[in-house]
């Protein structure tokens, strides 16, 4: 029994797979699926928790934990719209921008069988609220919380939505609540999806070295490319910031060499664009995930995080690390480690061209145009509190 037909067969019972790609990089296995758990006793409206700043509104799902809608005031358009369930939905499931921890990629056999999902836990228990929003130093502030019972560990997520700008901080302490210590990943999985996301939508990142999952061990990083270029089975070049028709090479991922990672999704049509910045210290790796569902751009996930390798534990111990870069982290016991990032949305206009660098200095945020002449550059003030 091959590794796709034992995970299907392990969750056609006590889960509902909501959607199974194949063909993930170089090979031809499981990329991506998502058991979804019944929520027992949960009635309509599904449980959130909504910030709301004069600038923007953020929501958080609490039945998975989902940063599932953020969007202007002024812009009625949610880029974070990948999945989102029903109102009467009584799953508990990631979409939009859910979180992989304690890892990111599929559990060994072994794990599978004793009930460990897909991407970890996180998106698939209940969240709890720790402090409803309310203003706070020029944000809005709230804070949640998750046991992950199997892997052993918590986490409690702070998220401060400035008052005033588009901009979100977002801070997560994660816990190992065992007597033992162990590994751990956690991957953010921000995923855009129509109709934010089409044909004309450019993502942008400052990723470096490259490699396509689905390379044959030993070697799972060569073949190896520089950003923004990648090659699909065939060796061909491909321009990873378009998406057309052809999602190959289907998760690519990419190391991160300046002191912050970041990565953008724009649509110029639309007048919209989506960011994220964290620290390389936290999360040395972007990956993006491709589908195209009908020949059109179905989804696109815009994930960083401490690995950069989409595979089980085993896997990872014997590679150990990739181009000086980790591929998982050491948590002892009773030790908590903080991670954050910064989300930010931004007007753009009908001609811009996509992205070249985000700076993060002096309280501001930097976004430059690519291209010559006089590339334009956009900003976005923020205070002290939200530096990630």
């Amino acid at each position: 029994m091959n590794f796709l037909e034992w995970i299907l067969g392990r969750w056609s019972g006590s889960f509902r797979a909501s959607w199974i790609l194949t063909r993930l990089g170089r090979g031809s296995f499981l990329a991506l699926m998502l058991p979804v758990s019944p929520l027992v006793g949960l009635t309509a409206p599904r449980p959130n928790v909504t910030l709301d700043g004069s600038a923007a509104r953020l929501v958080v799902d609490l039945a998975g934990g989902s940063i599932g809608d953020f969007h202007l005031k002024e812009v009625a358009l949610n880029p974070l719209g990948w999945g989102t369930p029903s109102a009467t939905d009584s799953g508990l499931r990631g979409f939009g921008h859910f979180l992989c921890l304690d890892r990111w990629g599929p559990p060994s056999e072994a794990e599978g069988a004793r009930g460990m999902p897909y991407h970890g836990e996180a998106a698939h228990v209940l969240w709890q609220t720790v402090q409803e929003p309310r203003a706070e130093a020029g944000t809005v502030a709230a804070e949640m919380s998750a046991q992950l019972p199997i892997a052993g560990l918590s986490v409690r997520r702070q998220i401060r939505l400035s008052a005033t700008q588009p901009v979100v901080l977002v801070r997560e302490e994660i816990t190992n609540d065992r007597p033992l210590g162990r590994i751990f990943n956690i991957v953010q999985h921000p995923t855009i999806a129509p109709p934010f996301l089409d044909a004309t939508t450019v993502v942008d990142c400052n990723g470096r070295k490259g490699f396509a999952q689905g390379n044959p061990m030993p070697h799972p990083a060569e073949p190896s490319f520089h950003w923004p270029t990648a090659l699909n089975q065939d060796g061909a070049p491909v321009n990873l910031r378009l998406l057309t028709d052809n999602p190959e090479p289907n998760v690519v991922s990419y190391a991160i060499e300046d002191r912050h990672g970041w990565v953008t999704a724009a649509n110029p049509g639309k007048g919209l664009l989506l960011g994220y910045l964290w620290k390389t210290t936290d999360y040395p790796w972007v990956s993006l995930w491709r589908d195209v569902r009908d020949g059109k751009p179905a989804a696109r996930g815009l994930e960083f995080g401490s690995t950069g390798l989409h595979q089980p534990y085993p896997v990872l111990v014997q590679v150990g690390r990739l181009w000086d870069r980790p591929l998982f982290e050491f948590l002892d016991a009773g030790e908590t480690r903080t991670k954050s990032y910064l989300m930010f949305l931004l007007k753009v206009s009908p001609d811009f061209r996509g992205v070249k660098q985000v700076i993060l200095e002096d309280q501001r945020l930097r976004v430059l145009e690519r291209g010559d002449p006089r590339p334009r550059e956009l900003t976005i003030e923020v205070a002290e509190g939200l530096q990630p």
